[in-house]
């Protein structure tokens, strides 16, 4: 059953009552008080410029444990050779801009809209949303940007503009950064391979209300 939010108050139906799809709700608007909300119960803004607000909460969810990330043979080449550099919330407008704009495999258009943009500047802002960049001879190259919900770093989109960036973002974030889970919503190819694995709602809710130690 897909459920139509009321204008006039924040609220979610209960998760588990999501389409097979993952698909939960409409309508609504994008505020930092119900973007958070979304978040904390495990659900997110997910939809094309021409649609409506669609509200998610997948039954599995796509994640990777930081001490499970899998780095290739050719990647530690990368890495000890110091081609990147990495930062930490500094450059977040450009990071969401170039995941809006960066082409993808079989993915036509974006749906990092103007309005998802802005929505999650302001929860940047509010220190809510972060970034990681990547850096090769000054040039931003890729990077990634997300939400953290207690020690849970909710993934929204990562790009990449030469090979390896976005590997060394989501590596930096698994290594160097303290998470207990990186959520990736839906699986890829990619994101398998680095280790992802699917887990069920209720594993992934126990992270985000904080209940695992």
């Amino acid at each position: 059953m897909i459920f139509r939010l009321p204008p006039d108050e924040i609220v979610f139906p209960d998760p588990s009552l999501a389409e097979e799809d993952g698909l939960l709700a409409i309508g609504g608007d994008l505020s930092i008080e119900r973007l958070l909300l979304a978040y904390e119960n495990g659900i997110f803004p997910w939809y094309s410029e021409e649609d409506p607000i669609l509200w998610f909460s997948p039954h599995e969810r796509c994640v990777i444990y930081p001490d499970k990330v899998k780095i290739s043979k050719s990647m530690k080449k990368v890495i000890q050779l110091g081609a990147f550099k990495v930062s930490v919330n500094q450059n977040f407008k450009q990071v969401i801009k170039h995941c809006a704009v960066t082409p993808r495999k079989d993915q036509p258009g974006t749906w990092i809209t103007t309005e998802m943009q802005e929505a999650y500047i302001k929860l940047h802002n509010k220190g809510f949303a972060h970034s990681i960049e990547v850096w090769q001879e000054e040039k931003l190259v890729g990077g990634l940007y997300g939400v953290r919900i207690n020690r849970v770093f909710c993934g929204e989109s990562m790009f990449s503009l030469v090979p390896n960036a976005s590997k060394m973002a989501l590596i930096y974030l698994c290594k160097s950064l303290d998470f207990d889970l990186i959520d990736c919503q839906l699986p890829n190819e990619h994101l398998l391979s680095m280790g992802a694995e699917m887990i069920d709602r209720e594993v992934y809710m126990s992270f985000i209300k904080g209940l695992v130690k």
